[in-house]
């Protein structure tokens, strides 16, 4: 998978829609270079790298010593264009988050754009391109501050040490869970090597109809979807509830709103990241999006 950064692009336009249009198009090249690079590098592997993969029939059943070449060409297999920063982007081209019905179109000929360059050199190779929702992960934070040194801090686009995920409604944005869900169902439909979006909740034990109500409009409204809540437990003093993001001397940390213990190794925190719920401690740019995000429900 190769991302396009297209909070990058935007700034690098300047604000201007003609010049979007002509870096966008450069750095899809870009992309395509680099996804061909990938794809050359996978030519002449032999299926007796991974036999359980290769030979034993997880991915395909080649004889040893058999090259996997004809598994790349026709659809087999896939190389991803990932793309991030699609609220950013739209907020310094339009001034509006993409939410805003005057932004949204667009934010949606965007993604437009990119589903026709991934159709493009699938004609042109004959290989499977498409277009993949980026999860970035702790790329986040490494985008945020390479942004921040070419252009410097553009309130609303670059003060932040994150980007947002794909295509994602900005984390600090209020709004409902069922108004999320269903402007984001657009977007996944255009995501179609892979997308997620979550609602973010606080405790529901003692509201289980509210939990079901949502996992029915997930099943009515839209591909992929999760909820997020949090489970976390300072093995210091016992407590059993969010453990708090603390700014001390400009860093982010992990603090017990109990015991104030800032030890690591003692506090069981547990958060969504990206698809998968992780238990290790993240970036500072990563801490500072968790922090951010606010309740959908």
């Amino acid at each position: 998978m190769v991302t396009i950064n297209l909070v990058d692009v935007a700034l690098s336009s300047g604000g201007d829609m003609a010049r979007f249009e002509e870096i966008f198009s450069q750095r899809l090249e870009l992309c395509y270079r680099a996804l061909m690079c990938r794809h050359k590098r996978l030519k002449g592997t032999f299926s007796d790298a991974a036999p359980i993969l290769w030979q034993y029939g997880a991915l395909a059943r080649l004889k040893k010593g058999e090259t996997i070449d004809k598994l790349l060409y026709g659809g087999y297999s896939t190389l991803s264009l990932g793309y991030a920063g699609l609220y950013e982007c739209v907020k310094y081209m339009t001034g509006k988050s993409h939410t805003d019905p005057e932004a949204t179109p667009f934010a949606l000929s965007v993604m437009r754009r990119l589903n026709e360059a991934t159709a493009a050199w699938k004609a042109k190779e004959n290989i499977d391109f498409s277009l993949y929702g980026t999860p970035l992960e702790s790329t986040t934070y490494r985008f945020a501050k390479c942004l921040q040194k070419r252009f410097g801090i553009v309130p609303g686009v670059t003060d932040k040490a994150y980007i947002t995920n794909s295509y994602h409604v900005h984390v600090s944005e209020e709004i409902n869970a069922f108004d999320k869900l269903e402007f984001e169902s657009q977007f996944q439909a255009l995501s179609p090597g892979g997308a997620i979006s979550y609602v973010e909740v606080p405790n529901m034990q003692e509201n289980i109809p509210a939990v079901l109500s949502v996992m029915e409009y997930i099943y009515d409204h839209i591909m992929y979807a999760e909820l997020n809540t949090k489970s976390d437990y300072c093995q210091t003093c016992g407590y059993d509830g969010e453990i708090s993001i603390v700014e001390d001397d400009g860093k982010l940390v992990w603090e017990c709103p109990k015991c104030g213990s800032r030890d690591q190794s003692k506090l069981n925190v547990a958060r969504r990241t990206c698809g998968y719920i992780g238990t290790q401690f993240w970036n500072q740019g990563r801490t500072q999006e968790i922090r951010e995000r606010v309740l959908h429900l």
